[in-house]
């Protein structure tokens, strides 16, 4: 399995705050203006999914498949060639700081992984930055 993981973030923010907009995907509209659409662009969100367009690979949707409260938002990719799993992780620091990760993991074959990888790569980058600029306690 590949795995693409983004740097581990500290967020000023409580895990419960983050958790509470993460869990509802219709709070991500915010990143729209946040992430350069020359890499990642046409973001659509309800509550329970996400999609998003990324150069060379095409419209990317993901929907919820977990929700651990304070602590976990995982997701899975809809109508793709090979799966995706994506989770968001949560761990509290202390009642104003959470470090953040996000991790993306699929069964690619060599052919796919080659063409793939980068973009990936650059997408786990830039959603996990924005979202760790986000203001959580003002959603």
């Amino acid at each position: 399995m590949t795995e693409f993981v983004s740097d581990i973030r500290v967020i000023p923010h409580s895990d419960s705050d983050i958790f509470r907009v993460l869990s509802d995907l219709r709070n991500l509209e915010l990143i729209k203006g946040m992430v350069p659409e020359d890499k990642i662009k046409d973001f659509n969100f309800d509550s329970d999914n996400v999609s998003f367009t990324v150069d060379s690979i095409g419209k990317v949707t993901f929907e919820v498949t977990c929700r651990e409260p304070n602590n976990l938002v995982a997701f899975k990719s809809v109508r793709l060639p090979f799966d995706i799993i994506m989770e968001l992780h949560l761990l509290s620091l202390n009642e104003k700081e959470t470090e953040f990760s996000m991790l993306v993991k699929s069964n690619l074959n060599p052919f796919m992984k080659g063409f793939v990888e980068k973009p990936m790569r650059e997408a786990v980058d830039r959603i996990s930055e924005a979202l760790a600029k986000l203001p959580y306690d003002r959603i």
